[in-house]
């Protein structure tokens, strides 16, 4: 990280218009690159997305992922400072303070969330996940952008990847075929999602094999799914308990990435070189 903030400032100094803007943006919201795109830059400095592709290309790297890989294994934080905050935290929730309960409870879901990672069933799951010849994603609306997400997350280990909901009928895409030797389906349950019961006990009839992805305290039966990873308990009942749901998936898609391994890394890359011809393709 430190070479590429030098490089910013040699930029800074001698290069072009364009570059001095770019790399004086760049040192003074370093901060806020992960949440940046190339596109999202150029808007705020009047240039074309290529001209920002073009100068990170310049410093070495194939896009602005590839600065925020490096800022995540980079920018960390000492031991001391994060006992120091986890006690000012604790501190603050023994007090009421609604935030630092809210920050406390979603820590302890985070935990229960990694100590599952360390349990045979989450092996299993990864490995299903990993090499089955079909992945559907299945859940309620409510939820669709979030299996999106995972889905598009999955895409950079393997192919075959589908999100499905009950929008114009679409569960019943799955039991159209005759064959689904090493099919898999991902259910993610929700409260609302009424249907989950049925479309896996269906799935499970018709050869599917079932990941389920459901709420701690729900009553499912243990035959109704080959893999079942539980969420902690939501803060009310009524709560689709959406921050620790969004760190299993995370969490879910990148074990199945680091099992994949070499090739996952060498889809990335494509993909990443082919988003960037797109748009290139796009300012011409």
């Amino acid at each position: 990280m430190e070479d590429f903030v030098q490089k910013l400032r040699q930029y800074a100094k001698t290069g072009t218009p364009a570059e001095r803007r770019i790399a004086k943006y760049f040192t003074e919201h370093l901060n806020d690159l992960p949440f940046e795109t190339a596109a999202s830059v150029a808007d705020r400095l009047d240039l074309s997305p290529m001209t920002v592709g073009r100068f990170l290309r310049a410093l070495g790297y194939q896009g602005l992922d590839s600065v925020k890989v490096e800022i995540r294994e980079t920018v960390t934080t000492s031991p001391a400072q994060l006992q120091s905050a986890m006690s000012e935290l604790h501190a603050d929730a023994a007090e009421g303070k609604p935030l630092a309960v809210l920050v406390a409870e979603q820590i302890q879901a985070l935990h229960h969330i990694y100590h599952l990672t360390a349990q045979p069933h989450w092996s299993e799951a990864v490995g299903l996940i990993s090499t089955a010849r079909e992945v559907s994603i299945a859940t309620h609306a409510r939820l669709a952008s979030l299996a999106n997400h995972f889905c598009q997350r999955l895409t950079q280990a393997r192919d075959g990847v589908r999100t499905l909901d009950a929008a114009d009928n679409r569960f019943a895409e799955l039991f159209a075929r005759l064959a689904v030797d090493d099919a898999l389906l991902v259910i993610i349950d929700c409260r609302r999602f009424a249907k989950a019961r049925l479309l896996a006990r269906t799935a499970r009839r018709y050869g599917y094999k079932v990941v389920l992805i459901s709420p701690q305290q729900a009553d499912w039966m243990a035959d109704q799914s080959n893999v079942m990873l539980s969420l902690p308990p939501a803060r009310a009942p009524d709560l689709d308990n959406l921050p620790p749901l969004i760190a299993l998936l995370d969490c879910l898609s990148e074990s199945v990435i680091l099992q994949v391994g070499e090739e996952a890394a060498l889809r990335r890359r494509r993909m990443m070189e082919f988003a960037t011809v797109l748009g290139e393709a796009a300012n011409h």
